[in-house]
C-alpha cells in the first residue's frame, strides 16, 4: 500500500512539474458556456437586425431618447435626412437623396451584428498571430530565457487555424453581399467614387480572397512545421530538429512582416477605402504583438497557480512584463506618429478618419489611449511590480480590453457609423470567441509535455536570473 502511494505521488508530481497538463472540468464548462451564450446572443442580434428601411427608421426613432442616441446623434446628426423626409413631395432630387440616406441607414444597422462578429474574430485571431510572431522571434534569436514558455506559446497559436478560417468565411460571405462591411465590394459604390476606382486593381474580390488564402496557408504552415519539430526534439538524440526550427522561424519572420502588413490593409484598412496610412501595418502589428505577449503571461500565471510550470520563476514573468511595457510604449509611438502626421497635414480624405472617431467615438477613442498607454505605463514602470503575478494579471486584463477597443475603433466607424453601442452583439461576439479560444488553447496545451525536454537551451531557461 505504501509503495502504491509513493508511486501515485511520484506520477502526480511528475505531471505537475511540467510534463503533462490535463484540461480541468471547470475550463471545459467555462469555454462551452461562453460559446453557447455567445452563439445565442449573436443569433438574436442577427434576427433582430432590421430587414427593411421602415424597420430601420422605427429602430432609430425608438432609440432617439436613449443616452446613446443623445450622445452620438443617432437621429439628430442626420437632420438633413429628416428635412428630406419632410420635403419628399416638393423636391424630387431631395427625395432621391433621402432614399439614398435611408438605404445607407439600413445598411449600417444591418452591419452591426456582422461588425461585432468581425471585431471579436479579428481580436482573438490577433492574440494567436501575435503570439506566433513572438514565438518565431524567440526561436530565430536562439533566446535562452524563453524555452520554458514554448509550450504555452504553441498552445495559444493552436487557435490560429480556426481563427483565420473564421475570418476567411466572413470575407467570403461579404463577397457574396450578405453584409456591407466592405463597401468597395459593391459595384454601384465603385462606380461613383474615383478614388475606389483607382484601387480596383488591388481591391477586387478574387484577388482579396486569393491573398487571404495565401496569408492563412503560410502562417498555419509555419505553425504546423514548428510545432512538429518542437515535439520531435523532445525525443531526439541530437539538435537537428532544433536547428530546422531555427531556420524555418527565420524564414517565417521575413514572410510574416510582409503578409501582416498586407493583411492589415486587406482586412481592416479597406473598410475605409478612401483612407490610407503608411504606418498602419506596423500599428496593427504592435497591437497584436503586445496582446499576444499579454496572453502568454496570463496563461503562464494561471498554469503556475494550478501547480504546473514550477521551473518558471518570477524572472520569466518579469521579462514578459518588460515586453508588455515596452511594446505598449511602441504602440503609443506608432499611434501618435500616425495621428500627428495626418492631423498636421490636414488632407481632407485622410483627416476625416480621425474626425469621425473623435466626434462619434469620443469615449472609446480616447479611452483606448488611457487603457493601452497610460495604465500600462503607470502600472509597469516600477520594475519590482513586474515580478508580482497579480499585478501582471491586472495590467494584462487592462491591455487586452484596451486593444479590443482598438480593433473596435478600426472597424466600427466605417461599418456602422454613429449607430454604435457596446451591447448584446458586441458582448456575445466576445463571449463566443473567448470560449472557443479558451477551449482550443488549453486543449492544445494538454496534448504535449509542458516542458520542451529536448530543447538544448532548456537548462539555460531553468537557471534564468535577471
Amino acid at each position: 500500500m505504501a509503495d502504491f502511494s509513493v508511486c501515485y505521488e511520484f506520477k502526480r508530481k511528475i505531471n505537475k512539474i511540467g510534463l503533462m497538463y490535463k484540461v480541468s472540468k471547470n475550463i471545459k464548462i467555462l469555454s462551452f458556456s461562453l460559446m453557447i451564450i455567445g452563439a445565442l446572443g449573436l443569433a438574436f442580434s442577427f434576427y433582430s437586425a432590421p430587414k427593411t428601411i421602415e424597420q430601420a427608421k422605427e429602430m432609430v426613432a425608438d432609440s432617439h431618447g436613449d443616452n446613446h442616441g443623445e450622445d452620438h446623434g443617432a437621429v439628430s446628426s442626420h437632420t438633413g435626412e429628416d428635412s428630406h423626409y419632410e420635403n419628399d413631395d416638393a423636391h424630387a432630387e431631395n427625395d432621391a437623396h433621402s432614399n439614398s440616406h435611408d438605404e445607407h441607414l439600413l445598411h449600417k444597422l444591418q452591419n452591426r451584428p456582422w461588425s461585432a462578429l468581425y471585431v471579436a474574430a479579428l481580436f482573438f485571431m490577433f492574440l494567436s498571430l501575435g503570439t506566433l510572431a513572438f514565438y518565431a522571434i524567440q526561436r530565430a534569436s536562439q533566446s535562452g530565457w524563453s524555452p520554458l514558455l514554448f509550450r504555452v506559446m504553441e498552445g495559444i497559436t493552436a487557435y490560429l487555424l480556426p481563427g483565420t478560417l473564421i475570418i476567411l468565411v466572413i470575407l467570403i460571405l461579404s463577397s457574396m453581399h450578405l453584409n456591407h462591411l466592405f463597401v468597395w465590394m459593391d459595384p454601384d459604390v465603385v462606380a461613383h467614387y474615383k478614388i475606389i476606382q483607382g484601387k480596383v486593381g488591388y481591391l477586387n474580390t478574387p484577388f482579396l480572397l486569393a491573398r487571404a488564402v495565401f496569408y492563412i496557408a503560410g502562417w498555419n504552415f509555419y505553425r504546423y512545421i514548428s510545432r512538429k519539430y518542437s515535439i520531435a526534439q523532445d525525443n531526439s538524440s541530437d539538435i537537428s530538429n532544433h536547428t530546422k526550427n531555427f531556420k524555418w522561424s527565420a524564414g517565417f519572420l521575413a514572410f510574416f512582416i510582409v503578409t501582416e502588413s498586407m493583411m492589415s490593409w486587406d482586412w481592416i484598412m479597406s473598410v475605409d477605402p478612401h483612407w490610407f496610412s503608411t504606418l498602419f501595418g506596423w500599428y496593427v502589428f504592435a497591437s497584436m504583438f503586445v496582446s499576444g505577449i499579454t496572453t502568454i503571461a496570463l496563461i503562464t500565471i494561471y498554469l503556475k497557480s494550478k501547480g504546473y510550470l514550477e521551473k518558471v520563476n518570477h524572472n520569466h514573468i518579469h521579462d514578459l512584463g518588460k515586453f508588455m511595457f515596452g511594446v505598449s510604449v511602441f504602440w503609443t509611438y506608432l499611434w501618435f506618429s500616425q495621428f500627428m502626421l495626418i492631423w498636421y497635414a490636414n488632407i481632407p480624405e485622410e483627416v476625416t478618419y480621425f474626425i469621425t472617431r473623435i466626434e462619434d467615438y469620443n469615449l472609446p477613442f480616447f479611452g483606448m489611449i488611457a487603457l493601452n498607454f497610460i495604465f500600462p505605463l503607470l502600472l509597469l514602470m516600477n520594475s519590482d511590480y513586474m515580478r508580482v503575478n497579480w499585478f501582471i494579471v491586472m495590467t494584462g486584463i487592462i491591455i487586452l480590453v484596451g486593444h479590443y477597443i482598438d480593433v473596435f475603433n478600426m472597424i466600427m466607424p466605417a461599418t456602422v457609423g454613429d449607430k454604435w453601442f457596446i451591447g448584446i452583439p458586441e458582448l456575445s461576439g466576445i463571449a463566443f470567441f473567448a470560449g472557443l479560444f479558451i477551449y482550443v488553447v488549453f486543449n492544445s496545451i494538454s496534448k504535449a509535455p509542458l516542458e520542451p525536454t529536448g530543447d538544448p537551451l532548456l537548462k539555460e531557461s531553468e537557471k534564468f536570473v535577471y
